[in-house]
């Protein structure tokens, strides 16, 4: 993964044309390693920075940008966290709670570079460098919370599980939601109420690691291996995350190059492909509106 970041640089979503027969018709949003590459990219830009002036384009996104965000200027930016794919732009005044829906993207940009047609909301900076928040489908949010309200209770993140790279993500975790349960197991690892985060590239890419099938009920995994699905989520994520993420139709690595994760999926967008452990032929299925690849014989 880049340890810098030229001002130029996409840092998280842009469409790309399809280069293989390995990538999906269907939509694909950010998913957390490619929000986590977001963060790590933008937080050297705009940490300590003053905000000079804002500049609402469009506040017409999934919900409407509060009008409180057009009069941050003089606000300094203190942290960039993350919260399951939500980003947390701390500032002296107050919290941004950012999402990237379907297909934002967040930039740094000169502040002489012109904008362009989906630039919504612009960030300009002490620095002469501009945030940019960049949505041609308008399906991303960005909300505000004053200081004084606790953002963890905010309707968007008090219903969410443990993030799955912390220590309170455990296979009890896994144990525990799926008792009783007859959902599939892909479906409970992807309940973000659960564990946050899995979406469905790296969902496949865990079950496949674990050796299970992803339409197996629940809670008729046993404990040992919910420990080997745990550890799978665990290594695909970080694995993901120090690559650059996945290279979709709709991300770019924060060094303006495509993140190289996905030259490596062992399954995910390789329907009729031989298996890469056991020759098989890949097989896709459709799991909760989602597509979902495993191997029929490595995944039991």
């Amino acid at each position: 993964m880049p340890t810098s970041f030229p001002a130029w640089a996409t840092l998280a979503t842009e469409f790309l044309a399809p280069s293989s027969s390995h990538f999906l018709v269907e939509e694909t949003m950010p998913e957390l390693p490619e929000v986590e590459t977001t963060r790590r990219g933008i937080s050297p830009h705009v940490i300590g920075r003053r905000i000079v002036s804002v500049d609402v384009r469009n506040p017409s996104l999934r919900i409407p940008v509060p009008d409180e965000v057009c009069a941050l200027a003089q606000s300094t930016i203190v942290s960039v966290d993350r919260r399951a794919k939500y980003l947390l732009l701390r500032l002296d005044t107050g919290q941004l709670i950012i999402h990237l829906g379907m297909s934002g993207s967040l930039r740094i940009s000169a502040s002489n570079d012109p904008p362009r047609k989906h630039d919504h909301v612009v960030l300009s900076l002490d620095s002469g460098q501009e945030l940019r928040f960049h949505d041609p489908r308008r399906f991303g949010l960005i909300d505000w919370l004053p200081s004084t309200a606790d953002v963890m209770a905010h309707k968007l993140l008090s219903h969410l599980g443990p993030e799955p790279l912390s220590d309170a993500f455990t296979s009890d975790t896994l144990v525990t939601a799926a008792h009783g349960r007859k959902l599939a197991i892909k479906l409970l690892i992807m309940n973000n109420a659960v564990v946050v985060g899995v979406g469905n590239i790296y969902a496949c890419e865990a079950l496949f690691l674990a050796g299970i099938h992803p339409t197996r009920v629940a809670s008729r995994v046993s404990k040992s291996r919910m420990e080997k699905l745990t550890m799978a989520i665990k290594d695909r994520l970080a694995y993901a995350i120090e690559r650059g993420g996945t290279t979709l139709r709709d991300f770019v690595g924060g060094d303006g190059e495509p993140g190289y994760f996905a030259q490596e999926l062992n399954v995910y967008g390789r329907e009729g492909e031989a298996c890469k452990n056991c020759e098989s032929i890949i097989t896709r299925k459709v799991i909760g509106q989602r597509s979902t690849f495993y191997c029929p014989t490595c995944q039991r």
